[in-house]
Parts: C-alpha cells; sequence; structure tokens
C-alpha cells in the first residue's frame, strides 16, 4: 500500500526494562471504574445529549454500580455547567458516588470548574495538559519545562480553590497524549505535580495515564504503565488510572494488560463510545473478568435495557457482534456448533454441573438477560440437524427421534435457503406440522376399535377408512393395536409396506397435554416418517402412522 514510507512509530519504550506483567495470566480483582459516557462519550455525538438525555443516563450508570462518574466538562458550556448544578442543586448524587469534572491547567477554566462543583458531597477534578512531542512542538511551541510548569502551577491553583468550596475534593492529573510522549519526562511531570499535592493515605491523588491517541502495540503500553508504577513518588497513596481509546481497535487490551502492570482505576464508557474510535469499552473488560470468574462489581445482568437506553439517548446502534452486549454474539447458525451447544446442555443437566464450559458459549446467556431459545440456536440455510431439533424441544416440548432429525434438518435448511431468510421457532414448526404431523391428502381413518382375541394371542382391529372418495370397513389381526390397523390399511389400500419403528412422548403445550407419536415406514428400501399429535395415544400413533402412509412415493407415480 502507497504512502507507508511516511510513518513513523511515535511511542517511547521506558528507559528500562519493564515486564513484570508478563507474569501474571488474569486481572483477579475488579478495579476502580469511572464512566466517562456523560463526558468523552457524550462530546463525541453528533448530536449531544439533552439535560433529560444525561439524567436518564446518569441513573443507569447508577443502576449498574459505577460509584465514580464523569459528569462533564463544566467550563466547555452552558448545558454542561447546568447538567452538573441540576445533579448537586436536586441533591441526586448518591452518598455513595463520586462525580467527576474535567478542566484543563488553564486558569480560567479551573475556577469556571470549581464553581460549578460547589456543594458536591464528593467530586473528582481532573486536571490535564498535553506533554506529548507532537503537542509540545506544534501546538503550544514549548519547551519541557515550560510545560511542566503550566502542570505545576495548574497543581498550585488546584490546592488553593479546593479549600474554599463546600464538599469533598479529589485530585486527578493527566498527562495528556501520555502515549506519545516520553516515559521519564512523563514521570518527571506527574512527580512535580504530586510533590505540589502531597498525597496522603487520606487524600490519595490519581494520576491518569491516557492512551489518548493509541500508538503502539498493547505490550508497549503496558510497559511504560509499570515504569510509572515502579516509578512514581508516594506510590501508596497514588491511584494510577488508565484512560485507553481505541485507535489501533486494541483498547482492551491496552486496559488489561495495564491492570496487570500496576493500574488500579480505569475510565471507560459504555459499548466503547467516544471521540474517533472510542474510548475502552468498560462492559468488554468488566465482563471479561466475569468470565474468568472474577466479580467485576458491575451489574450487566439486563443486557436489553442498557442497551435500550444507549441506543435512545446516544442515538448510536450497538454492533450485533459487540462482545456481549451485541444481537448476534451468543447466536450459533453453524451446525456443528449448534449440536455442540446442545449436546453441552444436555451434558450439564446430566451432570448437574455448577460450573460453565459449554462449547462457543464463554458465557452463560442468561447471566446477561439472553435465552438459549431464541438468543443461542437460531436456524437458517447453516443449520444443522441438532439445531432444529434443539429450537423445536425448547419451544415446543416436541423430541424428534434421534433417526429423524438429519430429515427434518435438511427440509429446514431447504427452506431457509430457498426464502433467504432466518427461520423463527414458529416457522420451524410449521414447517414440521405441514410435512408430517396429521397429514393425510390421500386417505384418512374415520374410525377404528378394537376386539381381543379370545386365546390372548393377538387383537383385532376394524378401522372404517376413506380411499379415493369411498368408505369401507377392514377388520383385521395383530400382534398389537398399530400393527392390527396398520395390516388393515394394507388391505384398503391395496399396497404394502413394512412398520418399521414407532415411538412416542407427551407433549405439554399450554393448558392441554397431548401426546405425540412417531411411526417410520419402509417402502421399497426407502424410509418415510409420520408424526401423530392428539390429546389421546392410540389416535396419535394411529395419525402418526397415517401420515407415514400418505409421505409413500407411491401417490406420486
Amino acid at each position: 500500500m502507497e504512502g507507508y514510507q511516511k510513518y513513523e512509530r511515535a511511542y517511547f519504550m521506558p528507559p528500562t526494562e519493564c515486564n513484570d506483567w508478563v507474569k501474571k495470566d488474569y486481572i483477579d480483582k475488579a478495579p476502580r471504574w469511572c464512566s466517562v459516557d456523560l463526558r468523552d462519550g457524550n462530546q463525541a455525538l453528533i448530536e449531544p445529549m439533552s439535560l433529560e438525555e444525561k439524567l436518564e443516563f446518569f441513573q443507569l450508570l447508577l443502576d449498574i454500580g459505577f460509584k465514580e462518574i464523569e459528569v462533564g466538562f463544566p467550563a466547555a458550556s452552558e448545558t454542561e455547567y447546568q447538567f452538573l448544578r441540576t445533579l448537586i442543586d436536586n441533591n441526586m448524587i448518591p452518598e455513595d458516588v463520586t462525580i467527576q469534572v474535567l478542566t484543563q491547567a488553564r486558569e480560567h477554566i479551573i475556577r469556571k470548574t470549581f464553581e460549578a462543583i460547589d456543594g458536591a458531597p464528593h467530586a473528582v477534578v481532573h486536571m490535564y495538559n498535553s506533554t506529548s512531542v507532537n503537542q509540545r512542538e506544534q501546538v503550544f511551541r514549548k519547551s519541557k519545562e515550560q510545560v511542566k510548569q503550566i502542570a505545576i502551577e495548574g497543581a498550585k491553583l488546584l490546592n488553593e480553590l479546593a479549600a474554599e468550596v463546600k464538599g469533598d475534593v479529589t485530585f486527578e492529573y493527566s498527562p495528556e497524549s501520555f502515549t506519545g510522549t516520553e516515559v521519564d519526562y512523563a514521570l518527571d511531570v506527574c512527580n512535580a505535580v504530586l510533590d505540589i499535592w502531597q498525597p496522603r493515605p487520606d487524600r490519595k491523588i490519581i494520576i491518569n495515564l491516557p492512551a489518548t491517541i493509541e500508538t503502539s502495540l498493547p505490550h508497549v503500553y503496558a510497559s511504560q504503565v509499570e515504569y510509572m508504577h515502579k516509578n512514581l513518588k508516594y506510590r501508596e497513596n497514588v491511584v494510577i488510572c488508565l484512560h485507553p481509546h481505541n485507535d489501533r481497535g486494541t483498547g482492551v487490551a491496552d486496559a488489561e494488560l495495564g491492570l496487570l502492570a500496576g493500574a488500579d482505576r480505569i475510565e471507560g464508557t459504555l459499548f466503547g463510545n467516544g471521540e474517533r474510535t472510542g474510548n475502552v469499552d468498560v462492559i468488554t473488560l468488566g465482563m471479561n473478568m466475569f468470565a474468568h470468574g472474577v466479580d467485576p462489581e458491575l451489574d450487566f445482568h439486563d443486557m436489553k435495557r442498557i442497551t435500550e437506553v444507549y441506543e435512545r439517548v446516544t442515538r448510536l446502534k450497538v454492533s450485533p457482534r459487540q462482545p456481549y452486549g451485541g444481537d448476534l454474539v451468543f447466536s450459533a447458525f453453524s451446525g456443528s456448533h449448534q449440536d455442540a451447544i446442545a449436546k453441552g446442555m444436555k451434558y450439564r443437566e446430566e451432570k448437574e454441573l455448577s460450573t460453565w464450559s459449554v462449547p462457543y458459549l464463554p458465557i452463560d446467556p442468561q447471566d446477561v438477560g439472553r435465552t438459549y431459545d431464541s438468543d443461542v440456536i437460531r436456524i437458517n440455510s447453516q443449520s444443522g440437524k441438532g439445531g432444529v431439533s434443539y429450537i423445536l424441544q425448547q419451544n415446543f416440548g416436541i423430541v424428534l427421534p434421534d433417526k429423524m432429525k438429519e430429515e427434518v434438518g435438511y427440509l429446514v435448511k431447504d427452506v431457509s435457503d430457498k426464502e433467504h431468510k432466518e427461520l423463527t421457532p414458529e416457522w420451524i414448526y410449521n414447517i414440521l406440522e405441514t410435512n408430517y404431523i396429521n397429514v393425510k391428502p390421500h386417505f384418512k381413518v374415520d374410525e377404528f376399535h378394537f376386539m381381543p382375541k379370545r386365546d390372548d394371542s393377538g387383537i383385532f382391529a376394524v378401522v372404517t377408512m376413506t380411499f379415493h372418495g369411498k368408505t369401507q370397513t377392514i377388520t383385521a389381526e395383530g400382534n398389537g393395536r398399530l400393527d392390527a390397523v396398520s395390516k388393515a390399511l394394507k388391505e384398503g389400500l391395496g399396497f404394502s409396506y413394512e412398520l418399521t419403528d414407532y415411538t412416542e412422548h407427551a407433549l405439554s403445550r399450554g393448558s392441554s397435554s397431548k401426546a405425540m407419536s412417531y411411526v417410520v415406514i419402509t417402502q421399497n428400501d426407502k424410509a418415510v416418517w409420520g408424526i401423530g399429535l392428539d390429546e389421546d395415544i392410540i389416535e396419535s400413533s394411529i395419525e402418526a402412522l397415517c401420515a407415514a402412509i400418505n409421505r409413500l412415493d407411491i401417490w406420486n407415480q
């Protein structure tokens, strides 16, 4: 591809090797979470949220369990300012929740920010200035020392103003564009800010290391974070926070490896909304921990509601392939996948397993409010017998005989292929019903009754049937009721077949209980199935036999 020559790697490795994070294989506890949906997410929308929409989204974040929520950049606009004042003046912030606001390291903006948070029970004032090479040289045209001094002067002003407002105030500092900053220089600036703020056990300071622009592979970011973790002053009283964006598509990996490298806190958004390619998706991060048996301390059990509110107030669509939240992420269309899932579910039931280990399903879909029958096994032209039979059993209580599953599966797949559509459970049942259940296009049994032989060696069936518009009554002897009826039908129809197999089960649908019978007959070495459905088991079995006979090829000759 032409043009690659003008690009170069724009990140900086730590001055010393920092690879201890590779010794860990999973995140063993939840970080402190901070939602930035109402600031970073909102400012990236084509149409920013209204006050009412922001309030609804704020409540959603509370319901999920966020204890730290960035509510905006109050100095940026009157709408931002009024939203924050609405929360404070109407006592809408729970006692255990901390709001966060963003400000540049500029005096008038900082002063406006403190005016906005006055009276908030708990607030984080997040101050930033960009420290990257590109920003220093191209935007500010200032030296390293001059840029550091901006951060120092801003930190001093925060100290001064925090003493004047009502409420508990925590400080946060970001060397914005950290990933494009020399790591040792970023450390120098952060330590200078910490010297001003003097963190203590009862007054911890947040140092945020944003991947404002992703510039490297995730392992490089992890090494940068680890260097800061090992070298920051006052480390025991400093909370290292990460704010990854997703420019290279690896925001989640940045966050996960960064946590392994020593970070304590994550700033992100639902479904990864945010500037450009978005912020890190906290749903994916949290559910990834959940899938490893670690409590994320966020509640995503009602993913449907979360998605509905998010899509409505942001006017963005959640991708059907979005991890954990997308419409299709638990769906299996492939026949082999469906078969494996169905067998895995059966295995769990048989073994009464308490842990989750079903093939192709990393988590139990029910844990995020999804269902097996409509969200997991879905039928199209790529599906197989296992999926079709699973849908029929889960939705209608129909347990197809093993030898019948393949035939029905191919029939259903053929319909989907010709229609170029996914088939609903109701559509699948209709296909089964139309082709197999109580079908009688050529003849029918009107009535029947039985008489046992005096020596109990068999039974007589008296069958009245209609064939070619004529009604006749035939008596035949058999080893059992179905065999006797079958022999009567052969005599009346004038052709032969073999009654090969018969199975049945109870079928509960709604308030009525019915019997479902399956009969297979053979003619000219070809097996033909029929299904009978009736409240009476004998009626059901005879309906199945008649259905099978009505499906013989002989009628088409």
